[in-house]
């Protein structure tokens, strides 16, 4: 029997990539997203190319959607052997700037719906023979601090610490709990970015990404397929052995 993937945010851009590669990889599908259209036309997408996959509408920044996510996923495909935090939001603000408003709206996404994501996959991976794997979206600004993304950087540090201590509370039940650190990924969540970096710093349109990819020692912007490459990795058997971890994968940008 096919494997099980729950990905939230996977209507498009990374979570996209991830689901797609994943379907290919032999996983039935689950996307989760706040926009149940552009989540059905993903999946229609998916069938045509032999990818089983259904859509489900939600908010990852409530609790009772994630755990109905998860029913709905068992109730179709009968389990749930991955699952992965990927929703999340961005803001471009100097630190004096971000209100209490903003700064509510990025925690409930980021943080609270990490939270309430592993929550309800790994009630459900408990209850299964052969456990699971939660995998979370962290980011290079999840362990370096970026100008004008305090609020951002600081709901990603949270992710980072909360894909560590998931792992040590969860590896008695055979549940595995890792995370994916992006960089520069030309999607729309860096075209927001570009554009509230404009506006601070008085830039023309395009040359805050510019700059950032001129940073970059592979010399490009990376796609949601390099990212889902390492997901992929992360969600087979390869990688059983392999918790608590935070990977960068952001062509070289953060070298430890």
């Amino acid at each position: 029997m096919s494997k099980v993937a729950v990905i939230t945010g996977g209507a498009q851009g990374i979570g996209k990539g991830i689901a797609e590669r994943l379907g290919n990889d032999g996983f039935n599908i689950v996307i989760n997203d706040m926009n149940i259209d552009l989540a059905q036309e993903t999946v229609e997408e998916f069938k045509k190319n032999n990818i089983d996959a259904i859509a489900v509408e939600g908010n990852v920044a409530k609790q009772e959607d994630q755990f109905d996510l998860v029913k709905k996923a068992v109730d179709k495909f009968g389990s749930v052997d991955v699952f992965i935090n990927n929703a999340g939001i961005d803001q471009v603000e100097a630190v004096e700037d971000i209100t209490p408003d903003n700064l509510d709206k990025i925690f409930n996404v980021n943080v609270y719906g990490t939270v309430y994501g592993t929550q309800a996959a790994a009630k459900q991976m408990k209850e299964q023979e052969n456990g699971g794997k939660i995998i979370n979206a962290c980011s290079i600004a999840g362990k370096t601090a970026f100008e004008l993304l305090g609020a951002y950087s600081a709901t990603k540090f949270a992710v980072h610490g909360l894909t560590q201590v998931s792992a040590k509370e969860l590896a008695q039940f055979n549940i595995k709990v890792n995370a994916y650190c992006p960089g520069i990924v030309g999607t729309s969540m860096w075209d927001r970015i570009d554009k509230g970096m404009v506006e601070y710093k008085g830039l023309k349109e395009g040359e805050a990404w510019q700059e950032q990819v001129n940073g970059i020692p592979l010399e490009r912007s990376q796609t949601p397929e390099d990212v889902a490459n390492l997901v992929s990795y992360l969600a087979s058997s390869d990688a059983d052995y392999m918790t608590g971890q935070a990977i960068n994968i952001d062509g070289g940008i953060e070298v430890h």
